[in-house]
């Protein structure tokens, strides 16, 4: 008779000590940023803000500072939209001196980004995009500090054939992100255990016993639960919106939310059931009043994350019912237990294909070695867990209901 997991949990900041946790972190392990891009990256950054303020560009002399913003910024950078190769940064290049509208703004960075050596170079309403031949994307959106606050200023909207609509916004990126660093400090047993599986799957040597060992040629990608929550998160929300050509809910609520949210020492599926409650809430309640969510940056609150999603009541609700229907299928694969197989096809609606399909191989070749080894884990009372041999995980879903559920709200939203 086939062996039902999923019941119990594992030693305190034990990414792989239960084995929902363990399936949640190898898929978490497979989105990140390598560490080798995640080097490249670091060097584009310095590239373009030396290019942007070269000898003879349109801005030489009023770039004052230049800096990551978003994923980039809190270590939270995955694969974009539903694919598994590309990667999207962000920066923000605060420009000093001149008196130029938002359009102008625009203008003056895309000029001073023309010739820049990419495989394309495109203008948004409120960035210069850069994409590179190797997938990843460098959003730089110029910005205008207006206080003596580090960073706090306003960025330039302006969407070509609408100039009713050009404005500047309000924006402090740089104090959003010290606030989120704050909230979510290094987890260290959890960071360690991650950070050498990561780099040891791209080929990299992790030997650094302790946190404040670690060399800065060997950085931490992976640092809390909260973020690697946030990153699944995120995935979830890039499958759902993936045929979608509008708008989907901005990286910036969820990393908004996930700050709140924010409690050291958490397993990752809890962690990523409370985040995906706290957003689903949120709007739960922004509803019952007709109202559409509302979310501040908690650093400048004149600065909204929201200004552009949701549009509608139908949108935001959508996105709700998606959220409840993640967090209520990981409670019930967690209360009632499910097997490997039929959970394996409900994470594939919920955070992709190939992704889910490589952790599983590798969550069943981990389980493989545990049994070879005599390993255990520790249940939720303290007893022992003995992984079940992978080739004898099968038999009926108690998580059907859930999928079938979860399938069909993905299923509304076109």
């Amino acid at each position: 008779m086939a062996s039902n997991i999923f019941r119990g949990d594992g030693r305190p900041n034990d990414p792989f000590g239960d084995p929902l946790d363990a399936i949640l972190a190898e898929i978490a392990l497979n989105l990140q940023l390598p560490p080798g891009l995640h080097a490249m990256a670091v060097d584009r950054y310095g590239a373009v803000c030396r290019y942007i303020d070269r000898p003879g560009s349109p801005l030489e002399g009023r770039v004052s500072s230049f800096y990551p913003q978003g994923s980039m910024a809190i270590d939270a950078t995955i694969s974009t939209r539903g694919t598994d190769d590309e990667y999207d940064l962000d920066a923000v290049v605060e420009i000093i001196g001149g008196s130029e509208g938002p359009e102008e703004l625009l203008d003056l960075l895309e000029a001073a980004l023309k010739g820049y050596p990419v495989s394309r170079i495109e203008r948004k309403t409120r960035c210069i995009t850069l994409y590179y031949a190797d997938g990843m994307h460098l959003d730089v959106t110029p910005a205008r500090r207006l206080a003596h606050k580090e960073k706090e200023g306003v960025i330039a909207h302006a969407k070509k054939g609408k100039p009713q609509e050009h404005r500047y916004v309000p924006m402090n990126a740089y104090g959003f992100c010290a606030w989120y660093n704050d909230r979510t400090p290094v987890e260290e047993r959890f960071a360690l255990a991650l950070n050498r599986e990561l780099y040891a799957k791209h080929g990299f040597t992790f030997d650094a016993a302790e946190v404040e060992e670690v060399p800065e040629q060997t950085p931490l990608l992976i640092k809390s639960v909260t973020t690697v929550a946030l990153q699944l998160i995120k995935r979830h929300r890039n499958i759902l919106y993936a045929d979608e050509a509008g708008r989907m809910p901005p990286s910036v609520v969820l990393s908004c939310h996930a700050g709140h949210a924010a409690v050291p020492g958490m397993g990752l599926a809890d962690m990523v059931m409370r985040q995906a409650r706290w957003t689903a809430r949120a709007i739960d309640q922004a509803a019952r009043q007709n109202k559409l969510l509302d979310v501040a940056n908690p650093e400048f609150l004149e600065e909204r994350f929201t200004d552009r999603w949701p549009e509608n009541q139908s949108q935001q609700q959508h996105y709700a019912r998606a959220l409840h229907g993640l967090a209520d299928g990981l409670q019930m694969a967690r209360e009632r237990g499910v097997q490997l197989e039929n959970l394996q096809d409900w994470l594939r609606d919920l955070f992709g294909q190939r992704v889910v399909t490589r952790s599983i191989d590798l969550f069943n070749k981990r389980l493989g070695q545990q049994v070879q080894a005599r390993q255990h884990g520790y249940t939720r009372t303290g007893g022992l867990f003995t992984p079940a041999a992978p080739a004898i995980i099968t038999g009926a879903s108690a998580l059907a209901p859930v999928a079938a559920r979860a399938h069909t709200n993905m299923g509304e939203r076109r």
